[in-house]
């Protein structure tokens, strides 16, 4: 009997060490694993969609597919969906959403100052908005930078500019400048379209976008602007602008610009396709067109003809972030990524576009030169050139009487100086009515 009390003794000791051994080792395991649940409370859990307005002109679209692709991959919480909507419904689409209450993260925009009431500050994502701006071209500033605030990062450029065709120039045994040092005047460059029309059998001469834009090309050259150096009023009857539209009806009366474009309605992007017109002043944003589309004839881009100054205008687009989206700082930070060179860069590259930036030293798989003069004509453009068109709320208002008053002088009907006062006035009641906030 006792020699079973003994072993039943031993039995139970040895299950009781046997459970504080197991015991003991089990109240180490959660120590063990404590530490990547600590990590993974430390990186974000929750997945957030960022809203991106955008519209598209070519191919872009699918780039920043791209680009929010890759970013995606090493933000694994952040989702971010491209709303795309046709860029004529882009600022009633924004606007809606945010009077609506429900602002969308980011936006595309031509006019950021449209909605700088409701942008958000980038300063705290880009930097110092001087430090950040002086590395784009110093016009942009006047769209980027809306009372005191950082509001918008640019992401690509357009400039006015002179497309010729090549063919018709080799044709005729005609050169054009082949630097900025080498540039003609525009009675050189009149002389040389003659000569283009006579020896290659030209129809046209240049096809000239028949709007106020590309009009104020010649404006600026000739020193004139729109408004005053803070749109407290208008430039646009003073003798500049008086000078430049004489010179623009005498290039007409002469057919070295066309009247097929401003006087006929004809569309200048059909008739230099064709390869009937010597040249086309449009801008950067053809070559694309022009890539895919030409294939009967060699086609170029030259420096434009210069007048007191040389000058471009400057066009561009931007993205912007939006107060009381709820991801202001994931907006901000995708911002900061996409302004980046090296992602701009990549951006404009495959795009076709102009990079915003001064110096730019992309290296495109087609037109690269082309790209390089276009830089160029921006870099040498006035301050105006960039001020005035930046003043959307001001601009809009006007344009249309703008050309109607052009093409007015063209046919003879009233003088440059009649033309430009009664367009003086209707900018003046514009500006008033931006002032009051109407």
């Amino acid at each position: 009997m006792k020699k079973w009390s003994k072993l039943i003794y031993i039995v139970v000791s040895l299950i009781l060490v046997f459970a504080l051994f197991t015991s003991g080792c089990s109240s180490k395991q959660p120590e063990t694993s404590q530490a990547p649940s600590t990590e993974q409370k430390s990186e974000p859990t929750q997945k957030v969609t960022l809203d991106f307005v955008w519209f598209t002109d070519g191919v872009e679209g699918q780039v920043m597919k791209e680009i929010i692709k890759d970013y995606q991959k090493t933000h694994p919480n952040v989702e971010i969906n491209l709303v795309e909507v046709p860029y004529d419904d882009l600022e009633a689409k924004l606007k809606t959403m945010i009077t609506g209450g429900k602002p969308p993260a980011l936006a595309r925009v031509t006019n950021p100052g449209a909605f700088a009431s409701a942008a958000l500050d980038l300063t705290p994502y880009l930097g110092d908005k001087d430090q950040f701006m002086s590395q784009f071209l110093d016009g942009l500033k006047y769209y980027c930078i809306v009372e005191g605030k950082l509001i918008a990062a640019p992401m690509e450029v357009t400039a006015n500019g002179l497309i010729y065709n090549k063919t018709l120039f080799d044709k005729a045994g005609v050169k054009v400048p082949q630097s900025p040092d080498e540039v003609w005047t525009w009675d050189e460059f009149a002389n040389a379209i003659k000569e283009v029309k006579a020896k290659a059998g030209a129809k046209y001469g240049v096809v000239w976008d028949p709007t106020p834009h590309r009009w104020t090309t010649l404006l600026y050259e000739f020193g004139g602007s729109i408004f005053n150096s803070d749109a407290t009023d208008t430039n646009i009857n003073k003798p500049e602008a008086v000078e430049t539209l004489n010179y623009f009806k005498k290039l007409v009366d002469e057919d070295i610009v066309s009247k097929a474009t401003w006087l006929g309605g004809e569309n200048a992007n059909n008739i230099f396709r064709s390869g009937t017109a010597a040249a086309h002043l449009s801008g950067s944003w053809m070559i694309s067109n022009y890539r895919d589309t030409i294939k009967n004839f060699e086609w170029g881009v030259t420096y434009l003809p210069k007048a007191k100054i040389r000058s471009s205008v400057l066009g561009a687009k931007f993205v912007m972030a939006f107060k009381n989206s709820g991801v202001e700082k994931e907006a901000g930070e995708f911002i900061k990524y996409l302004a980046s060179k090296e992602v701009d860069d990549k951006y404009v590259r495959e795009s076709l576009f102009l990079s915003p930036r001064k110096n730019p030293d992309v290296t495109y798989d087609f037109g690269t030169e082309f790209f390089k003069i276009f830089s160029n004509e921006l870099a040498v453009s006035p301050p105006a050139a960039s001020y005035d068109w930046s003043r959307q709320d001001i601009i809009p208002k006007f344009t249309s009487d703008l050309k109607e008053a052009i093409v007015s002088v063209l046919q003879g009907k009233q003088t440059a100086q009649q033309a430009l006062d009664h367009v003086a006035e209707l900018a003046r009641q514009a500006i008033k009515e931006a002032q009051q906030g109407k």
